[in-house]
């Protein structure tokens, strides 16, 4: 039998554990998980001093010795891989496919920004002067980082304030906090002590960490209502600020798809990790020619490939929701749908399911437009598909007043699909493809979805401030 493994809060590169401890459901099972020491007051003090100190010294170093100790960090996921995997198969139910898609993506985040880092550059030259812009850690970063993905979205916060002089103070979710307390403590010794540390704790660490003086900069991944919270708490010791809030992300397919092919891509990009991405599919807008073709497809694809799958062993990237929480906020969804009478063509069940917090895939035709299926971001396994026959109109109905983080559109005429693409309020558009974000490219919402960007180069210049240095000819 293994032994049942121990978690710590890890400050000054020291294990510190905690008399208040709460433990996660697996939500596979509904069983209990590991005690999980909370971070204290004082544990919050000590990790922001320790920060402090290390920036110092930290900050002095070259982006080539960060980047070779990222090299080394990559090493420590590879080499501890299974272990983290089978961590995150216990607290947030994905299956092991799942799982190692969350290790891998980490490590090659930490490959990208080893290998990618902002330079120097010049701004301006001429006979007169010469302009050096260069770019300067800010201090100590705070990473509040979701549940969905644990190990991706606290990785890219953590590996672009380390690749740009900063520490990290990392914060993860109280639903999922075991994969990446157990990352930062199998990472001791790479980096100087103070320069990457992890809390657990609820919202009123978060909440301290936005108000924090020693705090210069947050990057928080979750919900509207929260990021607006979280940015007028920076504002009072003008931190600078990086919000990923929610998405809600319209699906845009022509009358003109092959449908063998795209409608395999479309319940890939709705039903993903039970829907819960940041840009998963959300809303999907077929062209009214092909859409009872199309609607046939997708039930038959989806209740072929997506569902309950009880062995996380099992080949699937469909698993139960994550928390308590959202599944009484995505069963309450398909409630408000049954209660209404609309047309729920497969699943809708949200009772005698059994143990754990699992939804079968549910596909609603052609909901009404004010639904809160359709203006409400559901982050389940749940899904809208509505008709469209005039372009401007679809585009008009997919640009909500609220969100724009992600979108996709589906044509074989490229020209149109781009058309298209340009004219979606999103900060990410793919084009005949399921919405995945990728390290090398930046990530960004608009509107309600979010503030400031993380991922690609560009993503790093949130981490810095750029300064210019002014040199006489």
């Amino acid at each position: 039998m293994q032994p049942e493994p121990q978690f710590y809060n890890i400050i000054n590169d020291e294990l510190r554990g905690s008399e208040s401890t709460h433990r996660v459901t697996d939500p596979r099972t509904g069983d209990e998980l590991w005690p999980c020491p909370v971070a204290t007051t004082q544990d919050f003090e000590d990790a922001v001093a320790a920060a402090q100190k290390a920036f110092t010294t930290w900050s002095q170093t070259t982006v080539p010795e960060r980047q070779a100790l990222l090299l080394r960090l990559t090493g420590v996921l590879a080499a501890h891989a299974d272990e983290l995997a089978s961590i995150l198969m216990k607290e947030t139910g994905k299956s092991k496919i799942m799982a190692d898609i969350d290790v891998q993506a980490s490590m090659g985040q930490c490959m990208y920004y080893a290998h990618n880092a902002l330079q120097d550059e010049v701004q301006h030259e001429d006979e007169h002067s010469r302009v050096v812009a260069t770019h300067i850690p800010l201090g100590t970063v705070g990473a509040i980082c979701p549940w969905n993905f644990p190990l991706i979205l606290s990785n890219i916060k953590v590996v672009s304030a380390l690749v740009t002089g900063n520490c990290v103070i990392v914060k993860p979710s109280p639903f999922t906090p075991y994969a990446v307390m157990k990352w930062v403590e199998l990472s001791r010794g790479i980096l100087p002590p103070g320069v990457f540390q992890v809390l657990n704790g609820g919202a009123d660490l978060g909440a301290a960490m936005t108000e924090h003086p020693g705090i210069a900069k947050i990057s928080f991944t979750g919900t509207i209502a929260t990021g607006k919270r979280v940015m007028a708490a920076c504002a009072r010791t003008l931190k600078k600020v990086t919000l990923e809030l929610a998405g809600n992300d319209a699906c845009v397919v022509c009358a003109d798809v092959d449908l063998d092919r795209v409608v395999p891509a479309v319940a890939s990009g709705g039903f993903f990790n039970a829907g819960q991405v940041c840009v998963a599919s959300k809303r999907i807008y077929v062209h009214e020619s092909i859409y009872d073709e199309f609607l046939k497809r997708l039930v038959r694809e989806v209740d072929g490939k997506f569902g309950i799958q009880e062995d996380g062993y099992a080949p699937s990237v469909f698993g139960p929701v994550d928390n308590k929480v959202q599944f009484d906020v995505v069963k309450g969804i398909v409630e408000d749908c049954k209660n209404k009478g609309y047309d729920i063509v497969l699943g809708g069940k949200t009772e005698g399911l059994g143990k754990g917090f699992w939804l079968p895939p549910t596909i609603v035709s052609k909901p009404p437009e004010d639904s809160v299926l359709v203006q409400e971001e559901q982050f389940g396994p749940v899904l809208p598909i509505l008709s469209w026959s005039d372009e401007d109109d679809v585009i008009r109905r997919s640009n909500l007043a609220n969100a724009g983080l992600g979108a996709s559109v589906y044509s074989s005429d490229l020209a149109q699909a781009e058309r298209i693409a340009r004219r979606l309020e999103a900060g990410g558009v793919w084009i005949n493809q399921p919405e995945r974000p990728n390290a090398r490219a930046y990530f960004s919402g608009i509107k309600d979805s979010g503030f400031g960007g993380e991922m690609g180069k560009q993503g790093l210049l949130s981490y810095t401030y750029t300064k210019c240095l002014h040199f006489p000819k």
